[in-house]
């Protein structure tokens, strides 16, 4: 069932969420985006004349009550953000008689998910290595049915609208929709948004196709890489991981980060790219510092011979201008990691180069889809989000979905 053909008149609909936001000190949410990204989901239901009750879970509680995860902090912002009056439920597992006194048009914000380790279905207290923690783990299981079937009993309908979570075989998120029929379970506008950007990356593909893989391990995304070498036209590697290959090819690399136990790995993959014609970007030239600090004495090098005391922070401008020519000529653009270290002022160069090819692609009718922390921060920083076609919210989600893994959060509603 599509959320926009659903008439949630006198539904109750239960909601997950991410509103994982970021709180000051005192509790206060420093950043909304996230609750701003649901809001068309739960405005389509209260202006339905549904009511609405509302999930989500917040920081990594460990199955505990931690009173500085509380959702209750966001209470407010969130019954501004809907411009309707929020109720609160102190306790997620027992909040049936408040669910059921709800009317149409009105609001129910359940306590944090993750107070009880039901949700994420992990036993707690016991080391794997424990010869009774397979029992341990299948007495769980059973606990977090258990567990989503309470949440289910809440509502007639459910909506699932957490990409960021849709990687996770939680209560909330997947065990929760085998208590709906297929008619009374469905994705919110975010989620299919995220399930449809991911799609013309992977499935819907206008070439030239370029992916931008950036971040300091290859170890990290190899799956990616690996699943990306079908299908791309070009493939650029960069930030941290490029001391890898340049290290593999013979070169010296100073004191920049490098895995040394994946040299074999790194020249693995430069001979599939070549055995299946992707042309592979790796940066040439590099920005080195002498300190890993935004006021370190700098020089340009080549990758292949950074001087000992010296680190690659960023890309080169030889570096920059290639991967700015694979970038402005694709048709279809994925971008998952910063060129270098973008956190400091002075070694924005390399990630900018990116950002700006990417939005004067995109500009030309290229699809761009820009995921992962870092990327996201990225083009936050250089206040260019809205000048690319898709912004992803969900981190892992989108890499595992890139990676050609199925999301459990996703199959439990389309099968």
């Amino acid at each position: 069932m599509k959320i926009n053909d659903y008439n949630f008149a006198g539904k109750k609909a239960i909601v997950r969420v991410d509103f994982n936001v970021p709180l000051d000190e005192n509790g206060h949410v420093t950043d909304d985006t996230r609750i701003r990204g649901a809001l068309p989901t739960l405005k389509k239901i209260l202006a339905d004349g549904g009511s609405l009750i509302i999930m989500s879970h917040m920081g990594k509680p460990k199955g505990k009550v931690n009173p500085k995860m509380s959702l209750g902090q966001i209470k407010d912002v969130v019954s501004k953000a809907l411009d309707a009056e929020v109720t609160f439920a102190p306790d997620c597992a027992k909040a049936a008689e408040q669910a059921a006194a709800l009317k149409p048009g009105e609001v129910l914000l359940l306590e944090n998910l993750r107070f009880y380790p039901e949700e994420e279905g992990k036993p707690v207290g016991i080391d794997k290595e424990d010869p009774a923690y397979d029992e341990a783990k299948k007495a769980m299981k059973v606990a977090q049915k258990e567990f989503a079937k309470t949440l289910a009993s809440y509502a007639d309908v459910y909506v699932n609208d957490a990409f960021g979570t849709a990687h996770r075989k939680h209560a909330s998120t997947a065990v929760i929709a085998d208590y709906f029929q297929p008619e009374n379970k469905m994705l919110g506008y975010l989620m299919e948004k995220e399930v449809q950007a991911v799609d013309n990356v992977l499935s819907d593909i206008k070439r030239p196709f370029t992916a931008i893989m950036g971040g300091s391990k290859v170890s990290t995304k190899i799956g990616i890489i690996e699943n990306l070498m079908d299908k791309v036209d070009n493939l650029i590697l960069c930030g941290g991981m490029t001391y890898t290959f340049a290290k593999a090819m013979g070169g010296n690399v100073g004191d920049s980060i490098c895995e040394l136990d994946k040299l074999d790995l790194a020249l693995e993959i430069m001979k599939k790219a070549k055995e299946k014609g992707v042309n592979l970007v790796i940066g040439t030239d590099c920005v080195a510092g002498d300190a890993f600090s935004n006021d370190c004495n700098t020089q340009i090098c080549s990758v292949m011979s950074i001087p000992d005391g010296w680190e690659g922070l960023d890309a080169g401008p030889d570096s920059r201008k290639a991967f700015a020519d694979a970038i402005e000529s694709a048709k279809t653009i994925l971008w998952n990691g910063p060129a270098g270290v973008f956190e400091f002022d002075n070694f924005t160069a390399g990630s900018r180069a990116i950002a700006d090819a990417v939005v004067k692609a995109t500009k030309n009718g290229a699809f761009s889809l820009v995921g992962g922390g870092d990327s996201v921060a990225c083009v936050n920083k250089f206040g260019l989000a809205d000048e690319v076609s898709y912004v992803s919210t969900g981190g892992g989600a989108l890499l595992e979905a890139i990676e050609g893994k199925i999301l459990p959060g996703i199959a439990a509603i389309k099968g």
